[in-house]
Protein backbone atom coordinates (compact mmCIF):
# COMPACT_ATOMS: atom_id res chain seq x y z
CA UNK A 1 0.00 0.00 0.00
CA UNK A 2 1.55 3.42 -1.04
CA UNK A 3 1.35 5.26 -4.20
CA UNK A 4 1.10 3.70 -7.79
CA UNK A 5 2.82 5.38 -11.15
CA UNK A 6 0.17 6.30 -13.67
CA UNK A 7 2.32 8.35 -15.30
CA UNK A 8 6.38 9.01 -14.22
CA UNK A 9 7.22 12.03 -15.65
CA UNK A 10 10.49 12.82 -17.71
CA UNK A 11 12.59 11.62 -14.98
CA UNK A 12 11.18 10.83 -11.53
CA UNK A 13 13.41 8.74 -9.10
CA UNK A 14 13.88 7.86 -5.64
CA UNK A 15 16.82 9.75 -3.98
CA UNK A 16 17.40 10.09 -0.22
CA UNK A 17 20.31 11.96 1.55
CA UNK A 18 23.38 9.49 -0.42
CA UNK A 19 25.29 6.72 -0.63
CA UNK A 20 28.53 7.21 1.51
CA UNK A 21 31.84 5.15 2.21
CA UNK A 22 31.95 3.73 -1.22
CA UNK A 23 33.97 5.83 -3.20
CA UNK A 24 36.61 4.07 -2.66
CA UNK A 25 35.47 0.87 -4.97
CA UNK A 26 34.24 3.44 -7.49
CA UNK A 27 30.23 3.74 -6.51
CA UNK A 28 28.92 7.34 -6.38
CA UNK A 29 26.81 8.63 -3.78
CA UNK A 30 24.09 9.85 -5.66
CA UNK A 31 21.27 11.74 -3.55
CA UNK A 32 19.48 14.87 -4.12
CA UNK A 33 20.96 17.20 -6.76
CA UNK A 34 19.44 20.09 -4.65
CA UNK A 35 20.11 19.08 -0.77
CA UNK A 36 18.55 22.36 0.28
CA UNK A 37 14.89 21.87 -1.35
CA UNK A 38 15.26 18.06 -0.52
CA UNK A 39 16.01 18.89 3.12
CA UNK A 40 13.03 21.32 3.47
CA UNK A 41 10.44 18.76 2.02
CA UNK A 42 11.47 16.49 4.18
CA UNK A 43 11.53 18.55 7.76
CA UNK A 44 7.98 19.58 6.58
CA UNK A 45 6.71 15.97 6.17
CA UNK A 46 7.88 15.69 9.60
CA UNK A 47 10.96 12.69 8.91
CA UNK A 48 14.31 12.83 9.52
CA UNK A 49 16.33 15.08 6.79
CA UNK A 50 18.07 11.74 5.32
CA UNK A 51 14.62 10.13 4.44
CA UNK A 52 13.80 9.02 1.07
CA UNK A 53 11.96 11.45 -1.69
CA UNK A 54 11.12 11.41 -5.07
CA UNK A 55 13.22 13.79 -7.21
CA UNK A 56 11.59 15.14 -10.02
CA UNK A 57 13.37 16.89 -13.46
CA UNK A 58 11.92 19.04 -15.29
CA UNK A 59 8.20 17.63 -15.37
CA UNK A 60 6.94 15.73 -12.14
CA UNK A 61 4.59 12.10 -12.32
CA UNK A 62 1.03 11.47 -12.00
CA UNK A 63 1.01 9.06 -9.01
CA UNK A 64 -2.20 7.49 -7.23
CA UNK A 65 -2.38 6.90 -3.47
CA UNK A 66 -3.55 3.70 -1.97
CA UNK A 67 -3.23 4.73 1.23
CA UNK A 68 -4.05 7.96 3.19
CA UNK A 69 -0.62 9.78 4.25
CA UNK A 70 0.98 13.28 4.34
CA UNK A 71 3.22 15.13 1.41
CA UNK A 72 5.47 18.03 1.14
CA UNK A 73 6.88 19.29 -2.13
CA UNK A 74 9.55 21.60 -2.49
CA UNK A 75 11.49 22.64 -4.70
CA UNK A 76 10.95 23.98 -8.92
CA UNK A 77 7.03 24.64 -9.23
CA UNK A 78 5.76 21.93 -11.35
CA UNK A 79 1.61 23.23 -10.88
CA UNK A 80 1.20 20.15 -8.47
CA UNK A 81 -2.76 19.12 -8.43
CA UNK A 82 -4.93 17.03 -6.06
CA UNK A 83 -7.93 15.48 -7.84
CA UNK A 84 -7.43 18.59 -10.17
CA UNK A 85 -7.10 21.24 -8.09
CA UNK A 86 -3.77 23.26 -7.23
CA UNK A 87 -2.30 22.10 -4.14
CA UNK A 88 0.41 24.45 -2.23
CA UNK A 89 3.82 23.70 -2.38
CA UNK A 90 6.39 23.86 0.51
CA UNK A 91 3.09 23.18 2.80
CA UNK A 92 2.03 19.55 4.34
CA UNK A 93 -0.86 18.26 3.42
CA UNK A 94 -2.90 15.19 3.66
CA UNK A 95 -3.72 12.94 0.81
CA UNK A 96 -6.34 10.17 0.83
CA UNK A 97 -6.57 6.77 -0.23
CA UNK A 98 -8.14 6.98 -3.77
CA UNK A 99 -6.39 10.75 -4.45
CA UNK A 100 -4.75 11.32 -7.49
CA UNK A 101 -1.41 13.61 -7.26
CA UNK A 102 0.13 15.01 -10.81
CA UNK A 103 2.51 17.28 -11.90
CA UNK A 104 3.36 19.73 -15.18
CA UNK A 105 6.57 20.56 -16.47
CA UNK A 106 8.93 23.24 -14.56
CA UNK A 107 7.50 26.78 -15.25
CA UNK A 108 9.63 29.91 -14.17
CA UNK A 109 12.76 29.19 -12.48
CA UNK A 110 14.31 25.91 -11.36
CA UNK A 111 14.45 22.60 -12.85
CA UNK A 112 13.85 20.05 -10.12
CA UNK A 113 11.27 19.38 -7.42
CA UNK A 114 11.17 16.87 -4.46
CA UNK A 115 8.06 15.26 -3.21
CA UNK A 116 8.43 13.71 0.40
CA UNK A 117 6.00 11.41 2.15
CA UNK A 118 5.82 11.32 5.75
CA UNK A 119 7.09 8.39 7.50
CA UNK A 120 9.37 7.99 4.08
CA UNK A 121 9.01 5.04 0.97
CA UNK A 122 9.58 1.37 1.79
CA UNK A 123 12.56 0.80 -0.75
CA UNK A 124 14.81 -1.32 0.15
CA UNK A 125 18.56 -0.37 1.18
CA UNK A 126 21.57 -0.99 -1.30
CA UNK A 127 24.85 -0.15 0.38
CA UNK A 128 23.10 1.53 3.42
CA UNK A 129 21.11 3.91 1.19
CA UNK A 130 18.09 3.71 -1.33
CA UNK A 131 19.28 6.52 -3.39
CA UNK A 132 18.77 5.82 -7.23
CA UNK A 133 22.32 5.22 -9.12
CA UNK A 134 20.79 4.54 -12.75
CA UNK A 135 24.46 4.30 -14.28
CA UNK A 136 24.96 1.48 -12.34
CA UNK A 137 21.47 0.16 -11.52
CA UNK A 138 21.77 0.21 -7.78
CA UNK A 139 19.19 1.72 -5.36
CA UNK A 140 15.42 3.40 -5.56
CA UNK A 141 13.11 1.11 -7.57
CA UNK A 142 15.28 -1.64 -9.58
CA UNK A 143 17.91 0.77 -9.99
CA UNK A 144 16.18 3.09 -12.61
CA UNK A 145 14.03 6.05 -12.87
CA UNK A 146 10.27 5.15 -12.60
CA UNK A 147 7.82 3.52 -15.07
CA UNK A 148 4.47 3.42 -15.31
CA UNK A 149 2.76 0.61 -13.19
CA UNK A 150 5.58 1.18 -10.19
CA UNK A 151 4.10 0.69 -7.07
CA UNK A 152 6.20 1.66 -3.72
CA UNK A 153 5.00 1.26 -0.47
CA UNK A 154 4.91 4.29 3.07
CA UNK A 155 7.08 2.45 5.64
CA UNK A 156 4.55 4.65 8.22
CA UNK A 157 2.21 6.74 6.95
CA UNK A 158 0.62 9.58 9.06
CA UNK A 159 -2.84 11.29 8.93
CA UNK A 160 -1.46 14.15 11.22
CA UNK A 161 2.04 15.61 12.37
CA UNK A 162 3.13 17.89 15.04
CA UNK A 163 2.16 22.00 14.51
CA UNK A 164 0.41 20.92 11.12
CA UNK A 165 -0.81 24.21 10.42
CA UNK A 166 2.42 25.69 10.67
CA UNK A 167 4.30 23.31 8.37
CA UNK A 168 4.66 26.30 6.00
CA UNK A 169 7.53 27.84 4.15
CA UNK A 170 8.31 30.49 1.92
CA UNK A 171 8.75 29.29 -1.34
CA UNK A 172 12.49 29.00 -2.57
CA UNK A 173 13.32 31.95 -5.07
CA UNK A 174 16.09 30.17 -7.57
CA UNK A 175 17.88 32.41 -9.82
CA UNK A 176 16.77 32.77 -13.76
CA UNK A 177 19.31 32.93 -16.79
CA UNK A 178 22.77 34.14 -14.56
CA UNK A 179 23.63 32.70 -11.09
CA UNK A 180 27.23 33.43 -9.19
CA UNK A 181 28.80 30.26 -7.42
CA UNK A 182 31.43 30.73 -4.89
CA UNK A 183 34.37 28.79 -5.12
CA UNK A 184 37.55 27.76 -3.51
CA UNK A 185 40.23 27.00 -5.37
CA UNK A 186 42.34 24.22 -5.76
CA UNK A 187 43.64 21.23 -4.98
CA UNK A 188 45.44 21.73 -8.60
CA UNK A 189 44.69 25.40 -9.14
CA UNK A 190 48.86 25.72 -9.32
CA UNK A 191 48.53 23.72 -12.47
CA UNK A 192 47.17 26.95 -13.90
CA UNK A 193 49.12 30.45 -14.20
CA UNK A 194 47.98 33.15 -12.06
CA UNK A 195 46.42 34.98 -14.86
CA UNK A 196 44.43 31.98 -15.65
CA UNK A 197 42.99 31.63 -12.40
CA UNK A 198 42.23 35.57 -13.09
CA UNK A 199 40.14 34.69 -16.17
CA UNK A 200 38.39 31.84 -14.51
CA UNK A 201 37.08 34.04 -12.01
CA UNK A 202 36.49 37.35 -14.42
CA UNK A 203 34.68 35.87 -17.40
CA UNK A 204 31.47 33.61 -16.94
CA UNK A 205 30.51 30.57 -19.19
CA UNK A 206 27.25 28.90 -20.16
CA UNK A 207 26.02 25.53 -19.20
CA UNK A 208 25.59 23.88 -22.61
CA UNK A 209 22.82 20.66 -23.13
CA UNK A 210 25.18 18.18 -21.94
CA UNK A 211 24.68 18.83 -18.05
CA UNK A 212 22.95 16.10 -16.10
CA UNK A 213 22.81 14.60 -12.86
CA UNK A 214 26.90 13.76 -13.51
CA UNK A 215 27.85 16.92 -14.25
CA UNK A 216 27.29 20.61 -15.88
CA UNK A 217 29.37 20.90 -18.49
CA UNK A 218 30.51 24.91 -19.31
CA UNK A 219 31.41 26.43 -22.39
CA UNK A 220 33.58 29.44 -22.41
CA UNK A 221 34.14 31.75 -25.12
CA UNK A 222 38.31 31.11 -24.76
CA UNK A 223 38.92 27.89 -23.14
CA UNK A 224 41.56 28.14 -20.14
CA UNK A 225 44.93 26.85 -20.84
CA UNK A 226 47.07 24.76 -18.37
CA UNK A 227 50.77 24.60 -17.61
CA UNK A 228 50.88 21.17 -18.69
CA UNK A 229 48.48 18.92 -20.50
CA UNK A 230 45.61 19.21 -17.90
CA UNK A 231 46.07 15.34 -16.60
CA UNK A 232 46.69 14.36 -13.22
CA UNK A 233 47.35 11.33 -11.34
CA UNK A 234 43.89 10.28 -10.59
CA UNK A 235 42.08 11.36 -7.07
CA UNK A 236 38.47 11.75 -5.39
CA UNK A 237 36.10 14.16 -6.68
CA UNK A 238 33.86 16.00 -4.01
CA UNK A 239 30.56 17.18 -5.30
CA UNK A 240 31.00 20.83 -6.76
CA UNK A 241 34.50 19.99 -8.19
CA UNK A 242 35.17 21.95 -11.43
CA UNK A 243 37.08 19.83 -13.41
CA UNK A 244 38.93 21.15 -16.28
CA UNK A 245 39.64 18.81 -19.41
CA UNK A 246 42.35 19.49 -21.74
CA UNK A 247 39.94 21.31 -23.86
CA UNK A 248 39.76 24.26 -21.64
CA UNK A 249 36.01 23.46 -21.24
CA UNK A 250 34.60 23.15 -17.63
CA UNK A 251 32.45 20.15 -15.90
CA UNK A 252 30.77 20.63 -12.51
CA UNK A 253 30.45 17.47 -10.53
CA UNK A 254 27.73 16.75 -9.39
CA UNK A 255 25.62 14.24 -7.56
CA UNK A 256 26.16 11.20 -9.85
CA UNK A 257 29.60 11.89 -10.32
CA UNK A 258 32.20 9.44 -10.90
CA UNK A 259 34.36 8.57 -7.75
CA UNK A 260 37.82 9.55 -9.19
CA UNK A 261 39.01 11.44 -11.90
CA UNK A 262 42.78 12.23 -14.28
CA UNK A 263 42.22 15.84 -14.92
CA UNK A 264 42.87 19.15 -13.31
CA UNK A 265 40.63 20.74 -10.71
CA UNK A 266 40.76 24.18 -10.71
CA UNK A 267 38.28 25.04 -7.76
CA UNK A 268 35.23 23.66 -6.05
CA UNK A 269 31.70 25.12 -5.66
CA UNK A 270 30.51 25.47 -2.13
CA UNK A 271 27.99 23.21 -0.60
CA UNK A 272 25.53 26.11 0.13
CA UNK A 273 25.78 27.51 -3.76
CA UNK A 274 25.21 23.77 -5.28
CA UNK A 275 21.47 23.83 -5.02
CA UNK A 276 20.78 27.14 -7.19
CA UNK A 277 23.03 25.16 -9.86
CA UNK A 278 21.39 22.04 -9.64
CA UNK A 279 17.83 24.18 -10.39
CA UNK A 280 19.96 25.58 -13.19
CA UNK A 281 18.94 24.89 -17.51
CA UNK A 282 21.09 24.81 -20.04
CA UNK A 283 21.69 28.35 -21.64
CA UNK A 284 22.19 29.52 -18.01
CA UNK A 285 25.19 31.66 -17.74
CA UNK A 286 27.53 31.23 -14.59
CA UNK A 287 29.72 33.23 -13.23
CA UNK A 288 32.43 32.56 -10.05
CA UNK A 289 33.40 33.88 -7.22
CA UNK A 290 36.30 33.12 -5.29
CA UNK A 291 36.18 32.60 -1.35
CA UNK A 292 38.27 31.06 1.36
CA UNK A 293 37.77 27.76 2.97
CA UNK A 294 36.63 29.35 6.33
CA UNK A 295 34.04 31.29 5.00
CA UNK A 296 32.45 28.41 2.91
CA UNK A 297 32.83 26.46 6.31
CA UNK A 298 31.15 28.95 8.02
CA UNK A 299 28.21 29.48 5.57
CA UNK A 300 27.79 25.43 5.74
CA UNK A 301 27.61 25.67 9.52
CA UNK A 302 24.95 28.47 9.00
CA UNK A 303 22.76 26.28 6.84
CA UNK A 304 22.80 23.29 9.54
CA UNK A 305 21.71 25.63 12.17
CA UNK A 306 18.87 27.16 10.19
CA UNK A 307 17.15 23.35 9.48
CA UNK A 308 18.19 22.75 12.98
CA UNK A 309 16.13 25.59 14.09
CA UNK A 310 13.04 24.96 11.80
CA UNK A 311 13.18 20.81 13.02
CA UNK A 312 12.66 22.11 16.75
CA UNK A 313 9.93 24.91 15.53
CA UNK A 314 7.77 22.64 13.92
CA UNK A 315 9.04 18.97 15.84
CA UNK A 316 9.46 15.85 14.23
CA UNK A 317 6.43 13.88 13.03
CA UNK A 318 7.83 10.33 14.76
Amino acid sequence: MGIKVENPGILTTVQDEGRFGYQQFGVSPAGPMDTQSFYLANILAGNKRSEGVLEMTFSGPTLKFEEENIIAITGADMSPCLNGEPVPMYQAAAVRAGDTLSFGMAGGSGSRGYLAFAGGLDVPLVMGSKSTLMRNGLGGVHGRKLQKGDVIGFVKPRTELPNMSARKLEPEIFPEKELTLRVVAGPQDTDFTEEELRRFFWYGAQITNESDRMGFRLQREEPLKHIGDGNIITDGIAFGSVQVPSNGQPIIMMADRQSTGGYSKIGTVISVDLPKLAQSVPGYRVRFVRIGIELAQDLYIRRLQKLDNLERHLGQGG
